[in-house]
């Protein structure tokens, strides 16, 4: 039976990628993150992957309809057959409503937002660093934070999406196109709200509740 699809929804810094990667490490089904599915899908070099590389590539937004192949796609996959939990989408309505055509029949498990205040994910984000060769993410709170990965060497730097300007305007785009997500999963039936703000355990705590209370 599985534990079904989980939509996470959240504002940037709201902490959904390394909850999402829990959830999906503790019932066994894959964390579907869709900036790692399109990365997946350049580097595979199938058709989808080529198209999804030349949009990228001129600095275009993949479209909904796109990234909707690319879901598609991966929840078809034999390691998706009892759930997964959805990480970066669906981030619009358009989305939401071609992802329960997707979950049919199964439908969607549940909607989770993981609430987080915008001067905490502020906060977080600006104190964000990332290895610039691996990927691996650190904190520059207290600062200054490292300047050399611990992981593999390389060296840590700001994300250009991290800084004060651009994170307004992420998170200006998230209350026009995401939020209205919400009331669209109320509606529904199936939103659940979790605080977001406490330790990475406490958080998930709180995550796992809303989850087995689905399937108690």
């Amino acid at each position: 039976m599985g534990v079904g699809l989980l939509v996470v929804i959240g504002k940037q810094g709201a902490g959904k990628g390394t909850q999402c990667s829990r959830l999906a490490e503790r019932y066994h089904v894959p964390h579907v993150a869709t900036g790692d599915m399109l990365r997946a899908a350049v580097r595979s070099g199938s058709d989808l992957g080529n198209r999804v590389r030349s949009i990228m590539d001129e600095g275009h937004l993949v479209p909904d309809d796109l990234i909707t192949d690319v879901v598609a796609a991966r929840l078809a996959e034999p390691d998706a057959a009892h759930g997964a939990v959805l990480d970066g989408y669906p981030r619009t309505q358009a989305q939401a409503i071609a992802l329960e055509g997707i979950a049919a029949p199964r439908g969607i498990a549940r909607c989770i937002l993981l609430d987080v205040a915008t001067d905490v994910v502020v906060r977080r984000l600006s104190a964000r660093r990332v290895c610039s060769n691996c990927g691996w993410v650190f904190s520059a709170d207290p600062p200054p934070g490292p300047s050399e990965c611990t992981n593999c060497g390389g060296p840590v730097v700001q994300r250009a999406d991290d800084t004060p300007e651009a994170i307004e305007e992420r998170l200006l785009a998230y209350e026009q196109e995401t939020a209205p997500l919400l009331e669209h999963y109320r509606e529904a039936g199936i939103l659940s709200i979790v605080d977001g703000d406490g330790t990475l355990d406490e958080v998930f705590e709180k995550l796992v509740a809303v989850v087995d209370a689905v399937h108690s």
